[in-house]
């Protein structure tokens, strides 16, 4: 890679520990476990800072020579250059043209292992959108650039999908100036779902013995990998351990998870929670694994033992829909001891805000908060339904916390993406008035202040999108299906932008309305949806609200009192 040895080591040592992105959440769905037999990957990019948009790169050919930039994904640090291939495919978002769909979440691992000279996983997703058909030839293209190149960031797990297969991937690098990585992936069973949240989740590999296809023989030979059955790995992924002083035990009972990101009550609690959450939504039984999730067994056994490892995936005892998982994205562990919206922290009216970030240390303890599913630092978040009986995938896009997002059907083919959502239109530090990420800003940033009394409003007007759109989407379909493959694409883009425009139209009247309606910590009166006024049409005066009881008691000791 051109230039890339250009970087400075002492970047190195500025990276450990800073991972802008580094709380995200995957969920994954076999086309068998799934309510209309598409496969489904859904995805939160959660950093402070980053901004929301919908990334669009079209189809294009290149000429021969032609080289493609790379540049880290999380700070725009240039990383060198590649040669291009001579097509690549159109991606909206993180899904492509053929439908095929990468998600991630990070782990970091151990940091010895970390480097930032090569590729990042950022780029590796969005090359492998841009080179691959299936999601087989994605994974083929990651690890094929990370052998040949590096491997720039910390540890990772990747959900990679299309209409037929999801796979998840975990991997991470070798160490400063080595190339390639070790890694491990494995494809989720087609009536499972399945779950990652910035924890390595893969643990033992299989043992048995299996014929091999000509496929896996050319696959072992060009990667170095293993291949057995729907799993695929480093060749050298035990020895390195080994060698590493990781692992020291037999090879059944070698682990992934535990040589290249052993547990620490962070992983549990902060991360497997999420995964505790979501396999609860669709399987009973989940309370075996509470204490492992929460972290409770660890920190009880001095670190010594987690408990009982849920599962990498599970067979859910229903159908899920598109829906169901949107709505795991809007997860606050509501109904469950975890809720974040409950507590002394949450305030009067049940905040989901926890300043100062995860935790924090008080005498020379560390605590930490709950940190679920659906987080206000999220810059945007997708469910991909990636369907074999369309030739175009949904790809449903949100900004900002999913819990006061809507979701806006974004089709596989469009040939543009919404001004609103469009890169550029402003950034973390530019306002911009006809951003969605600012209008889904300035309502949740306004809701956490009154979350109880606010988010409710905001709840209404979601599930009113949510219906219209679910609605909408089999007679958009048959109109396209009627069209050809220019005209079908010019009107799902007039489609998806049309709707994404007029979804943020809504939120910005709602942001008005709640500005009004909550102005200075009270609540104005209303009936029959009219803010109520005198018979002179001045002020009818607010509602001024009584704080909760429960939150009286604890500030009464500081207030006086006749």
């Amino acid at each position: 890679m051109k230039n890339l040895r250009l970087i400075a080591a002492v970047l190195l040592v500025l990276s450990v520990g800073f991972s802008p992105v580094d709380a995200c959440t995957n969920f994954l769905v076999g086309k068998a476990a799934s309510a209309d037999g598409s496969t489904i990957i859904s995805y939160a990019a959660d950093s402070y800072g980053m901004y929301g948009f919908l990334h669009f790169s079209p189809a294009q050919d290149w000429p021969e020579g032609a080289m493609r930039e790379v540049k880290d994904w999380d700070t725009g640090r240039p990383q060198g250059s590649i040669p291009q291939v001579a097509h690549t495919y159109k991606v909206v978002g993180n899904m492509n043209e053929h439908q095929v769909t990468i998600g991630e979440t990070t782990w970091g691992g151990r940091q010895e292992l970390w480097d930032t000279v090569g590729i990042d996983y950022g780029s590796l997703i969005y090359i492998a959108l841009e080179r691959s058909q299936t999601a087989r030839e994605a994974i083929e293209c990651m690890i094929s650039l990370v052998n040949e190149y590096g491997y720039a960031s910390e540890g990772e797990s990747f959900s990679i999908g299309d209409p037929n297969e999801v796979w998840i991937m975990d991997l991470i690098g070798k160490g400063k100036g080595k190339k390639g990585a070790n890694w491990v992936a494995v494809r989720i069973p087609d009536n499972a779902v399945s779950a990652h949240a910035n924890q390595a989740r893969i643990t033992k590999l299989p043992t048995d013995k299996a014929r091999k296809t000509k496929e896996q023989k050319r696959l072992e030979k060009k990667l170095g990998c293993v291949c057995r059955g729907d799993w695929m790995w480093s060749k050298d992924v035990i020895a390195f351990a080994r060698e590493k002083g990781y692992f020291t035990g037999a090879d059944k009972d070698f682990s992934f998870q535990a040589a290249y990101c052993p547990f620490d009550f962070s992983g549990l609690f902060v991360c497997e929670a999420r995964v505790w959450s979501f396999f609860n939504h669709f399987a009973s039984g989940m309370d075996r694994y509470f204490n492992y999730a929460t972290g409770a067994t660890y920190r009880a056994t001095g670190g010594k033992d987690a408990g009982e490892h849920m599962p990498l995936w599970i067979v859910p005892e229903r159908k899920v829909s598109v829906q169901d998982i949107k709505e795991c994205m809007r997860d606050e562990y509501q109904g469950t001891p975890l809720d974040i919206t409950q507590g002394t922290d949450a305030g009067p009216w049940n905040s989901k805000l926890r300043f100062g970030g995860l935790g924090f240390k008080l005498d020379s303890v560390q605590y930490w908060y709950e940190r679920p599913t659906a987080t206000q630092q999220t810059a945007w978040s997708y469910v991909a339904q990636m369907r074999g009986n369309s030739k175009y995938g949904v790809f449903w896009f949100g900004v900002d916390d999913a819990a006061c997002s809507c979701y806006v059907p974004m089709y596989s083919c469009i040939n543009h993406v919404p001004e609103c959502m469009e890169e550029g239109n402003g950034d973390s530090y530019t306002f911009s008035p006809t951003s969605a990420w600012w209008t889904f800003n300035l309502v949740a940033n306004w809701a956490y202040t009154k979350y109880s009394r606010m988010y409710p409003h905001i709840r209404e007007m979601q599930q009113v999108w949510d219906d219209k759109f679910n609605t909408q989407i089999a007679g958009v379909d048959a109109q396209a299906s009627g069209l050809s493959d220019d005209e079908a694409c010019s009107f799902l883009t007039s489609y998806s932008c049309s709707q994404a425009e007029n979804v943020v139209a809504d939120w910005q009247r709602l942001g008005i309305y709640l500005m009004t309606k909550f102005l200075d910590g009270q609540e104005r009166k209303e009936e029959n949806g009219q803010f109520l006024r005198n018979p002179y049409g001045g002020s009818c005066g607010p509602n001024r609200l009584p704080l909760p009881e429960p939150f009286l008691r604890m500030v009464a000791p500081e207030v006086t009192h006749e």
